[in-house]
């Protein structure tokens, strides 16, 4: 048996200070006024600064300081 999502939802109210039983009509208010449902938002993408070559191999030279000092006995207090 196929699964159906009902229309109908307990009376919510809207920003327009109405009450709404179908989620299909609260959903057009909501986008009339702007608004984004939580969990409908789509999105978008991180994108990572650490992709750039010169930064990783700055990050991998730091590091490798780092493990020679301590390695050298370099302790900090």
């Amino acid at each position: 048996m196929p699964m159906v999502i009902s229309d109908a939802m307990p009376p919510t109210e809207q920003v327009d200070g109405r009450f709404y039983e179908s989620k299909a009509a609260f959903r057009a208010v909501g986008r009339a006024h702007g608004l984004t449902e939580v969990g409908n938002e789509k999105v978008k993408p991180k994108s990572r600064s650490s992709n750039d070559r010169s930064v990783k191999a700055a990050r991998q030279k730091a590091l490798h300081t780092a493990v020679e000092k301590f390695r050298a006995g370099h302790r900090l207090r």
